[in-house]
């Protein structure tokens, strides 16, 4: 093979970054693969991010379709986001027999199926290291690297943005808006944060996880989601109290036949892995039957950290075509996993332990009647700090559970809220801690 040639749609800040590396690196690539890795074409419908780019305008066209029509281009590298346009021009590129490489968790989370199975039939590969994490090597990890192990947990911050916004909130006692306002300062937040705080970016990454962890198909809607919004400092400070740091959790597990996925604002021990990783960092926590635990942290995001993966993924792409090989190692680790559909576990029989926060009246006996609706509903508390400072006309009364089943913690504080001694709504945030997992009391 002479020469390897790629195409890039979307000249953004990641295609930028692809691009210097493309170029910059070229003679270490060549070392690598032993043939030219050379960056054939560029579409960018915007004038502003040509000129920013500083790469030769005859690279570039605007039209996308320029590239998949072009036979001289053998990989194609998909970083425009969004849904829609996206899957189409993947779409394209897959049946003109062009290799795919693409950062774009969204479009994975909801066709990534799809995309894979025409992939299939038309003998091509998708890659996708850095759909999720960023510069992190999870794909690799979970394809590869840890095909040895049957995962049992995965809990990981795939968010840099709540991340920050939970750390500065942490650090300096800072109102949710206050935080969120820096972070879009510091261009870690979107002016509509929405995917970010509300949880669904982390979802799309842990559904795509979940398909690699356990070998089974995407299933982004069966992931039950809740994000940061509103939270309160007071319920971080509580939660320092009580020896935990809170974080915006991806949280799967291998329950035998099911599977659990959820995203949730969670409280973890301050002396866990993962309650050590601020500001926008990521981390992914598993642990398999083999390796035991095992963390993997870096930048989640940003132009050379994310470009860092794509460009991990063109030379990888690269190096089977010029041994002339294709698809040998499936998008999600084994041709079955397409075939597979892992059933998840509905939140409300998830198991796990919680933090309540209840306004109430500062009068004999409210701890018991609140203890008393918990107990009916077999809730029992593991610790309790109540609070002789007013918060908004009432007294926190704030509590750790055991164990306890998601419906019945449902059930029970909808009952508590509605006892004439409590200013409903109560605060309720999940808890992971394997310290509690003992037997109830």
């Amino acid at each position: 093979m002479a020469a390897i040639r790629v195409g890039i749609i979307g000249c953004g800040t990641v295609g930028q970054g692809v691009a210097r590396l493309l170029l910059h690196r070229a003679e270490a690539f060549r070392r690598r693969l032993g043939v030219p890795l050379v960056l054939g074409r560029v579409a960018e419908v915007d004038p502003a991010r040509i000129q920013a780019s500083g790469l030769e305008p005859a690279l570039f066209t605007t039209r996308a379709r320029d590239l998949l029509e072009d036979p001289a281009l053998d990989i194609v590298v998909e970083v425009i986001g969004g849904t829609e346009a996206a899957r189409e021009l993947v779409l394209a590129a897959i049946e003109r027999g062009k290799q795919v490489v693409t950062a774009n968790k969204a479009l994975l989370a909801l066709y990534g199926n799809e995309l894979f199975e025409a992939a299939a039939r038309a003998g091509v590969e998708v890659a996708f290291e850095a759909s999720v994490c960023g510069g992190i090597p999870i794909i690799l990890a979970l394809r590869q690297g840890l095909a040895a192990n049957r995962l049992q947990e995965l809990l990981g911050i795939l968010n840099g943005t709540t991340n920050y916004i939970l750390s500065r909130m942490a650090e300096d006692n800072l109102p949710y808006d206050t935080a969120l306002a820096e972070a879009q300062a510091q261009g870690y937040a979107e002016a509509d944060p929405s995917l970010d705080v509300d949880g669904v970016d982390a979802a799309h990454k842990l559904a795509i996880l979940m398909a690699l962890a356990y070998e089974t198909r995407i299933d982004f809607e069966a992931v039950s989601v809740s994000g940061i919004r509103g939270l309160d400092p007071l319920d971080l400070q509580f939660a320092r109290e009580f020896g935990y740091a809170v974080k915006l959790l991806a949280i799967s597990r291998n329950d035998g036949d099911r599977l659990e996925a959820r995203v949730h604002p969670t409280l973890i021990p301050r002396d866990h892995l993962l309650a050590g990783v601020s500001g926008a960092m990521n981390a992914v926590h598993l642990i398999g039957d083999a390796v035991g635990p095992l963390l993997l942290s870096g930048a989640g995001a940003g132009q050379l950290p994310t470009a860092s993966a794509v460009v991990s993924d063109i030379l990888e792409v690269a190096r089977n075509l010029s041994l002339g090989i294709t698809r040998r190692l499936p998008p999600l680790g084994s041709e079955a996993a397409l075939a597979t559909r892992r059933p998840v576990k509905p939140l409300a029989e998830v198991v796990t332990n919680y933090y309540f926060r209840f306004a109430a009246l500062d009068r004999p006996g409210v701890l018991s009647q609140i203890s008393g609706v918990l107990a009916k509903y077999q809730i029992s508390i593991a610790a309790v700090i109540q609070k002789g400072r007013e918060v908004k006309g009432a007294v926190p009364i704030v509590m750790i559970t055991h164990e306890a089943r998601e419906a019945d913690v449902q059930q029970a504080l909808a009952e508590i809220d509605r006892l004439p001694v409590v200013s409903p709504p109560t605060v309720m945030y999940r808890i992971e801690d394997p310290h509690l997992h003992s037997a109830r009391i």
